[in-house]
């Protein structure tokens, strides 16, 4: 189901239509307002110039995000297989134990 969403970014109303919830729209559009409204502000550039701005710093933290999601899935994955391998030392163990104890009955 399609939502759609007003938001105001900078000054200007803007539709936006998704299928997520609209409260999650309203922080996307709020999120886009403060980035242009930084800009508008600190770099006293003009609004398509704050526009590309924004896209690049945003694009940015995307790309660096990915990077770390990346980097966690890598050590989870080899916390899994450290476990993995503890697992399987664990049941060898336990079977070495089990032969010596029925080996002494």
């Amino acid at each position: 189901m399609e939502n759609r969403v007003t938001v105001n970014i900078c000054g200007e109303e803007y539709t936006l239509v998704a299928e997520e919830a609209p409260s999650y729209m309203q922080k996307v559009g709020g999120y886009v307002d403060a980035k242009l409204s930084e800009l508008l502000s600190a770099a006293k550039v003009g609004r398509s110039d704050a526009a590309v701005l924004a896209a690049v710093n945003i694009t940015d933290e995307l790309f660096k995000a990915r990077e770390a999601t990346e980097a966690l899935r890598a050590q989870i994955k080899e916390y899994s297989d450290e476990a993995q391998r503890a697992r399987n030392e664990c049941s060898e163990l336990k079977r070495e134990l089990f032969k010596l104890q029925n080996g002494k009955k």
